[in-house]
């Protein structure tokens, strides 16, 4: 072999080598995904908690579409298509004239939990409930008629005819609802009540979850990032109409932007008040991140790579502040004690800094889908290491790990499953990339 032939040749082998060195740290992790035990378990335990039921959680006796609309996914790999159909015509059975949903129904009989129940003659067995702080129930029904027919195929529900209207005009009704009736003209985006981050419960009465004349009407990211969400899948659902929603759309995100994005600060701003805030003068509520509503507006994909990344890097520098454990945390700091009637809004209670794998879920699946494979898996462990510990899911957790709320939660096992889900997918691709 001449001089030159066997340059050619060792110049080839070492290309290779730093081919295969560049290549073989993503093949390592695409291997250790795969083979993670405690994904695994989380996958078997979310499919054995969704096969017991649609309600929220044993601490909840009605379908909350919030809820469903996170684990109904899930559930078409272990529930018939129909049963799964008929929980969303019921939400369209109980819809308003004004096209406003429900937040969730109950049997009649059960229908004794303090709500101002609603009922219809188009639905006969079940009262209906409305927590009128919130503005997301219809945008999570139409999220959740997105993934029904996404998973199960059945393009005929669209056309499905619910009284006097067919689901794909009600599905239309909802949204028209929320421009009609929750739509700030002066910033161009929806309103709600002050509650913390997605929550439902504002701070002026002992319960908090109605609109009542001490509400402080407010504009936030988790309500609006909701509707952006729902509108691109509306757009989808029916691309006859995309001219009109696409517009909608277009405004929506705009001035998300424009007025609920700090800039400087790379956060979104808490609340932007529409007539007086309910904390006190001195409070500084710009200082508060949430967590829960930025994970949405990553997935309404009003964020850039690096808008992602630096909201990460908050999350992870508030759960080593608060003592959390994931990033799941709600807010960060919390609201002070005696700012919410509710006694259960206490600093790192529920809402108010309590740690959701319900939100946090969302947050890893997201960064999945951003390319940053390593930061979601080193967030998920946490998460999913207290699955396994506690064999099951429960509503949240304190600072020291300690589960609170409804046990067998299934919003949380619906996040966790695809977020592990997408974990895995993408390391199959990269053993297909690899062949």
């Amino acid at each position: 072999m001449s001089k030159n032939i066997l340059l050619l040749v060792l110049i080839g082998i070492g290309l290779l080598s730093s081919c295969q060195s560049k290549q073989s740290p993503t093949h390592s992790l695409a291997d250790s995904i795969l083979a993670n035990p405690s994904y695994a378990t989380v996958k078997k335990l979310s499919l054995d908690i969704v096969k017991t039921g649609f309600n929220a959680g044993d601490g909840y006796g009605e379908v909350w579409i919030r809820d469903y609309n996170t684990f109904i996914e899930l559930s078409a790999k272990v529930s018939p298509q129909q049963a799964l159909r008929e929980n969303l015509e019921v939400f369209f059975r109980l819809q308003g004239k004004d096209g406003n949903i429900v937040d969730g129904f109950i049997p009649r009989q059960k229908a004794a939990g303090g709500y101002d129940y609603i009922y219809s003659d188009l639905e006969p067995r079940y009262a209906g409930h409305k927590n009128t702080v919130e503005t997301d129930q219809e945008s999570s029904l139409i999220q959740a008629v997105y993934k029904y027919i996404t998973v199960t195929k059945d393009t005929t529900f669209l056309s499905a005819k619910i009284g006097d209207k067919i689901v794909a005009d009600r599905l239309e009704a909802a949204m028209d609802y929320l421009l009609t009736h929750r739509l700030d003209t002066t910033h161009g985006l929806l309103y709600g009540a002050t509650t913390v981050d997605w929550g439902d419960v504002q701070p002026e009465h002992d319960w908090g979850v109605f609109i009542t004349d001490q509400t402080h009407y407010t504009l936030d990211i988790y309500d609006n990032a909701m509707f952006i969400i729902a509108l691109d899948n509306l757009i989808h659902l029916l691309p006859q109409r995309q001219e009109h929603w696409k517009k909608v759309r277009q405004s929506i995100a705009a001035n998300c932007r424009k007025h609920l994005w700090d800039e400087k600060k790379q956060k979104f701003r808490p609340h932007i008040y529409l007539n007086s805030s309910p904390f006190p003068k001195e409070f500084n509520e710009d200082s508060i991140y949430y967590h829960g509503g930025t994970a949405i507006a990553i997935e309404a994909d009003l964020l850039s790579k690096e808008e992602i990344k630096a909201s990460l890097q908050y999350m992870i520098e508030n759960v080593k502040a608060s003592g959390a454990k994931t990033i799941g945390l709600t807010i960060y700091p919390p609201y002070p004690q005696g700012y919410f009637k509710n006694k259960g809004m206490y600093p790192y209670g529920y809402q108010n800094g309590g740690d959701w794998d319900w939100f946090g879920g969302r947050m890893i699946q997201q960064l999945v889908r951003y390319g940053f494979i390593e930061d979601a898996i080193q967030q998920l462990k946490p998460m999913a290491d207290r699955a396994v510990k506690n064999k099951g899911f429960y509503e949240w957790y304190t600072p020291q790990n300690k589960p609170e709320g409804s046990g067998t939660f299934r919003g949380s096992a619906g996040v966790l499953y695809k977020a592990v889900i997408l974990l895995e997918e993408w390391a199959e691709q990269q053993k297909v990339t690899k062949k």
